[in-house]
């Protein structure tokens, strides 16, 4: 998985210029493809305020940015440093009342409680990009969406298909939030491996030599090549895949006969 470069969006500091009248995504893009920096100075010269961001398990960065002057809340989706899509968000993806779909239903029936609970994933967790319209089955996704997110038990007494696919993309958030962690504890360091995703193979193989890797196991399958790297100082175990001269696939496997 290539690693995100797009921290500017998500430490975004306020310009002290005025702004000026905020637009609606649909006359923001030109944006499209711009730098992250670019892309955070022109939405400011614009009128819109750095709400939230957070990076999903493939390494798109979403943001959200809110104009107070006519309430509107649009979404940037970016990846590797530059924007793809900017688009209209409900009011509450940017921590307000009022205007998204899912919110108006909240106030309906649920009040300020649901409407809380809303702000806890955003428009993008969802397959189809938008909250749901009824305000019932929004409630059953954020309540699959915290405990995917928090590793809570999956307790589906409703049988619902949003619960279902908010622990789904809660599991996947919590990957994203945690894949700085090579889940393992204690105190000996670890060797960073992610980052080779995607590396030409014999560069790549190089490196992780130099990481302190060493190739304990080879063979293939298919049009892909599996080499098994063995770390002893920190028992990482790896399976890399190479295909098409990159490396396609690295992970920690945990174990192998001969990781030892």
């Amino acid at each position: 998985m290539r690693k995100p470069v797009i921290a500017a969006l998500a430490t975004a500091s306020i310009l002290a210029a005025m702004p000026a009248h905020a637009e609606k995504a649909d006359r923001l893009t030109t944006l499209n493809g711009l730098s992250a920096d670019g892309a955070e100075s022109a939405l400011q010269s614009r009128g819109f305020k750095y709400i939230t961001s957070n990076t999903n398990s493939m390494g798109y960065t979403y943001s959200y940015w809110w104009d107070a002057s006519d309430r509107n809340c649009v979404q940037v989706e970016a990846y590797s440093g530059r924007v793809e899509t900017i688009q209209d968000a409900s009011d509450s993806d940017c921590h307000h009342s009022g205007g998204g779909n899912a919110a108006a239903a909240a106030g309906v029936v649920a009040g300020a409680a649901l409407l809380g609970a809303l702000l806890s994933h955003k428009s993008h967790h969802h397959d189809d990009n938008q909250h749901a319209a009824h305000a019932e089955h929004e409630a059953q996704y954020e309540r699959g969406y915290t405990d995917g997110l928090h590793n809570a038990a999956y307790h589906n007494y409703e049988r619902s298909d949003h619960y279902a696919n908010g622990y789904q993309a809660g599991i996947e958030q919590r990957q994203a939030n945690l894949s700085h962690h090579h889940g393992r504890g204690g105190y000996a360091a670890v060797a960073q491996y992610q980052d080779l995703q995607g590396a030409r193979a014999a560069g790549g193989m190089e490196e992780l030599s130099r990481r302190g890797f060493r190739q304990v196991d080879n063979f293939t399958s298919g049009n892909g090549r599996y080499s098994i790297q063995w770390r002893p100082e920190s028992r990482q175990c790896l399976q890399v895949i190479v295909a098409d001269g990159r490396l396609e696939d690295l992970r920690d496997i945990g174990q192998h006969p001969k990781c030892r």
